[in-house]
């Protein structure tokens, strides 16, 4: 049986991918680098900053100097994006909230900083609602591994046969199936609602 919902953050109840994508090349910029789109969605699509100048300095002359640097950069740009964009989503409110009633526990593991996970989550009006709140500062090796939804299923007190993960990108689904847990994959923000996810559980737990 079901008995916990983990959320992915960007692109599943934030949509802030293009967020991140514009305040890092904002930062890349400064130094004559830039990301193009098909990159940003194919290759870099959630992973952490700190693995994306990885990427980027394997493939070009970026400095491994100017990480640290471009990474505070592009935090400073996304949070003034998020003061700016982030705003309330009724269908993930709704889903959410309808969560709790049911006695769902409810977490989140993001690949995002703290800082920027917490930030945008009191903007959706949504912090309250959960349980537990991970970020990829919460462990050591963020997603495609399966740590932080280990670490989530493990603070919520079940097993991950009891949890369901939302998830949108490739290294998201990757790091909840090697985690045991089972999956519900969304193309999109408006994807994440109450008939979906109860849909989603029904079917689980008639298995």
């Amino acid at each position: 049986m079901i008995k916990g919902v983990i959320f992915d953050m960007d692109g599943v109840l934030i949509d802030a991918k293009e967020w991140h994508y514009e305040a890092l090349n904002k930062a890349l910029r400064l130094f004559g680098f830039e990301i193009n789109h098909n990159d940003h969605i194919n290759q870099f699509d959630g992973l952490p900053t700190k693995k994306k100048l990885e990427i980027i300095s394997s493939v070009s002359n970026l400095p491994i100097s100017l990480h640290q640097f471009i990474n505070s950069l592009k935090q400073i740009y996304t949070m003034e994006f998020v003061y700016n964009r982030c705003k309330p989503n009724f269908l993930h409110e709704n889903a959410i909230r309808n969560l709790k009633k049911d006695n769902y526990k409810i977490g989140l593991a993001s690949n995002s900083v703290r800082d920027s996970v917490n930030l945008m989550l009191k903007k959706a009006c949504l912090i309250e609602y959960f349980d537990i709140i991970l970020s990829n500062e919460d462990v050591e090796n963020p997603k495609p591994d399966p740590e932080i939804y280990q670490v989530a299923i493990g603070r919520l007190g079940l097993k991950p046969s009891e949890v369901l993960v939302i998830e949108d990108n490739i290294n998201g689904i990757d790091s909840a199936k090697s985690a045991g847990a089972h999956l519900l994959v969304v193309k999109n923000v408006n994807e994440v609602n109450i008939d979906n996810i109860r849909k989603k559980i029904t079917m689980l737990n008639a298995i």
